[in-house]
């Protein structure tokens, strides 16, 4: 029998260790979920502001969220306002998880394994995560994040031209069925063979 540890060759050895130039790309998107802690906060902390009568927090949330003030009308908190802000906040939780199951998923599948089984912080799906269920999972945080979007949208949509509409809507559908179709070339990939008939 083979031994599993056997020592692998010069160009094997080089080609195997390329792995780790992933590891800079990693820590990157660790970098991108730092700005995307501190765009969280600075939104939040706007929205607590706006909502104790600060004009100037008021109006920066207005301008994120795209709203169109009526000119010689003062800004106000709206409910609509309020509710695209919170949206937005989930967006960003929601991009902030997809970047968890890639920075995690990816490293733990690619480069090198984490060693985290029995640690009482190990997230659930990281125990059967492979490059296929990391795919998936991908796809399916993607839609969810892309319904925010277009929630966002109609709830503003006095804002935007029906082209818009049509085109994020459009956008949607084929993220939902680019999903579907991943999930079910997987589950075709992962069916079993049926088994052969006996040669009589």
């Amino acid at each position: 029998m083979s031994n599993p540890r056997a020592k692998l060759g010069p160009l094997s050895s080089v080609i195997f260790a390329s792995r780790w130039l992933q590891l800079p790309l990693y820590i990157g998107l660790i970098l991108a979920q730092a700005v995307y802690v501190y765009h969280f906060w600075v939104e939040l902390v706007h929205l607590i502001e706006a909502a104790f009568g600060n004009q100037h927090a008021l109006q920066a949330i207005i301008t994120a969220t795209g709203q169109k003030v009526v000119e010689g009308a003062p800004p106000q908190l709206t409910e609509t306002t309020i509710m695209l802000v919170v949206l937005g906040l989930i967006d960003v939780v929601m991009i902030s998880n997809l970047l968890i199951m890639v920075i995690v998923g990816g490293y733990e599948t690619f480069v090198s394994r984490m060693n985290l089984e029995g640690h009482p912080d190990q997230p659930e799906w990281l125990s059967h995560v492979n490059a296929s269920v990391l795919k998936v999972k991908l796809a399916t945080a993607i839609i969810g994040i892309s319904s925010i979007h277009l929630l966002k949208t109609f709830i503003n949509a006095d804002n935007y031209t029906d082209r818009v509409l049509i085109a994020q809507t459009l956008i949607h559908v084929t993220f939902l069925l680019s999903a579907l179709a991943i999930a079910a070339t997987d589950k075709l990939l992962q069916s079993p063979h049926p088994p052969e008939p006996a040669a009589h």
